[in-house]
């Protein structure tokens, strides 16, 4: 089965992922993309408190989940995907990987330096170009915190490529 949904989500595996996404979504995987986390069982087991039984995690290094994003697209488990931020998830894209695949950019909050695009979206200039990158790389970018609100197109996420 298809991965169903690559999410940059800063929080990574929290309520409104497990409740909303994976209510919605029912995946049998989520699959956390982050070389520091890959690397830190204490970590891991922290993010994994709030899943479900029937829900499986695994944490990847960039490097490796290139490698397995074919395996997940064709499997018969429903993977969900998360990256912490828009660097890693263009990093995964690199090469066309996630080409005419969707990406949802889910929550990006504010730190000094990023301007707000949305209420639950805020973005530095280098995380603009990482998302123009993946868009560059053929995945369809849109922004949506919940699975019933309306996508917002990357265009309009970016405001046609102005910062404020």
């Amino acid at each position: 089965m298809p991965i169903v949904l690559h999410r940059i989500d800063e929080r990574l595996i929290h309520g409104q992922v497990v409740v909303a996404w994976g209510g919605t979504l029912h995946p049998d995987r989520i699959v956390v993309v982050d070389d520091d986390l890959a690397r830190s069982d204490w970590e891991q087991e922290l993010y994994c408190l709030g899943l479900p039984p029937e829900v499986a995690a695994e944490f990847r290094s960039v490097d490796e989940a290139r490698s397995l994003l074919p395996r997940w697209g064709i499997g018969r488990e429903k993977v969900f995907l998360l990256t912490r931020d828009a660097a890693t998830m263009a990093a995964l894209a690199r090469d066309g990987l996630l080409a005419g695949q969707e990406v949802n950019v889910g929550g990006i909050h504010h730190l000094p330096g990023r301007r707000q695009a949305l209420p639950y979206v805020f973005l530095s200039d280098t995380e603009e170009a990482s998302l123009r990158q993946l868009a560059a790389d053929g995945a369809e970018v849109s922004a949506r915190d919940l699975p019933g609100t309306r996508p917002v197109a990357l265009d309009q996420l970016l405001q046609d490529g102005t910062s404020h």
